[in-house]
């Protein structure tokens, strides 16, 4: 799947600790233009969220790419934090 693939939808935050992040405050396109911090979440066809930036001025201060296992459940996570080394968790099956 490439990123043309996906749908990209913003956010004003998410809730929970669990991964894969669960965003909430859904903002349109137009809300956009005058904000500062956002999260940007990428979704595959199936409302999967592959892909998950938290934006800040700008630029990408977080990053998580999820993989997911064939049943739905997160197989792995890839995080990373600026300018930090990418941390890996795997979810066995």
């Amino acid at each position: 799947m490439n990123s043309s693939d996906l749908t990209i939808r913003y956010f004003t935050s998410y809730s929970g600790a669990r991964l894969p992040l669960n965003l909430v405050g859904e903002l349109a396109a137009d809300d956009m233009r005058n904000r500062n911090t956002f999260y940007r979440g990428a979704f595959d066809a199936g409302g999967m969220l592959k892909r998950c930036e938290k934006v800040v001025y700008g630029e990408i201060e977080v990053c998580h790419d999820y993989h997911y296992h064939s049943d739905g459940r997160l197989a792995q996570a890839v995080i990373q934090n600026a300018g930090d080394d990418p941390e890996t968790l795997d979810y066995p099956a």
